[in-house]
């Protein structure tokens, strides 16, 4: 009996086994399946453009037998690069926008951090209104949000340009100065809530132990929040800021429709808004080689600033 109870067990076990090794692990099929449907529009709508863009920067337009003669397409090489770095409405632009992202991103992710903390405390009430209130302008698209507050900065119209007036004030928020800062103050106030849910988010995973541990040893709320919170939540504040930059380079919507009512932001005022009428002018091979260079700035900005602050981090 013993004999005959051991091989059966031996024979269940190694049965068992063979069948948790055959079925247990996905079939490649099954693979696919779940890939492909995500692969297949990243290539074809993310990959192929990208390659295209690449191909076309190296392209140039020649022209045969005068002015009025025959154009043709051939490889240029590096020709529309030179051109992308002697333009110097594509340097001004890189820096108005450097400027831009100095102030506005340190200035919009603290706003958004203050914002994580306050919403992390006990002290503050009906958490979920305020959450979803600062939340709320990012469910606002872009150009809508831009569309509003040029209303509110048009001498015209704005309610809050005729109140100023009326305490003695004659604010210019679309002047040569101060132009910049309006479609900064329109970006700050759409990202701002994204940012706070992202470090919020960060801030929900922290364990309350280590809180009731700290205030066994006597820190304040503000200690908490300064010596605890903030180091731990440091890769989601790194996290942020890089999409912070990557937006910034991307700067669009909201400097082309203050465009509308304000003659100091000029058609070059963005590196996007350069090579969007460079594009409008038929001229697509140097549109394509302003866009590669845009990207390779925002890749050099963006993963340098991360593995700079993650080292620091020691992350």
């Amino acid at each position: 009996m013993t004999d005959i109870a051991t091989r059966a067990t031996h024979v269940v076990a190694t049965s068992g086994g063979r069948r948790r090794h055959n079925g247990g692990g996905p079939r490649a099929g099954t693979i696919a399946a779940f890939l492909i449907p995500f692969f297949l529009p990243f290539v074809l709508f993310y990959l192929v453009p990208i390659a295209y863009a690449i191909w076309e920067s190296f392209r140039v337009v020649r022209r045969t037998g005068g002015q009025y003669g025959t154009s043709y397409t051939t490889f240029g090489g590096f020709e529309q690069y030179a051109q992308v770095f002697q333009n110097t409405e594509f340097w001004a632009s890189i820096g108005r926008i450097g400027l831009f992202g100095i102030v506005q991103v340190p200035v919009m992710l603290f706003i958004a951090l203050i914002m994580a903390l306050l919403l992390d405390t006990p002290l503050l009430k009906i958490k979920p209104f305020f959450r979803i209130a600062a939340f709320m302008p990012y469910a606002v698209p872009g150009v809508i949000a831009a569309i509003t507050w040029s209303y509110l900065y048009s001498p015209q119209l704005s309610p809050v340009v005729d109140l100023l007036k009326g305490i003695g004030l004659q604010p210019d928020f679309l002047g040569p100065g101060a132009v910049l800062w309006s479609a900064a103050n329109v970006s700050t106030w759409l990202w701002t809530g994204y940012n706070m849910l992202i470090m919020f988010s960060a801030l929900q995973s922290i364990p309350e132990e280590l809180y009731e541990a700290a205030k066994l040893d006597g820190a304040s709320n503000w200690t908490i929040a300064w010596q605890i919170k903030v180091p731990i939540i440091t890769p989601s504040i790194i996290l942020t800021t890089v999409f912070s930059i990557i937006g910034t380079l991307q700067l669009y919507a909201e400097p082309a429709v203050l465009r509308q009512i304000s003659s100091n932001i000029s058609s070059t005022f963005t590196p996007n808004m350069l090579a969007y009428a460079v594009a409008s002018g038929n001229n697509y091979q140097q549109a394509a080689a302003i866009s590669v260079v845009i990207a390779v700035i925002t890749f050099v900005l963006s993963f340098g600033f991360m593995r700079l602050t993650s080292k620091r981090a020691g992350l």
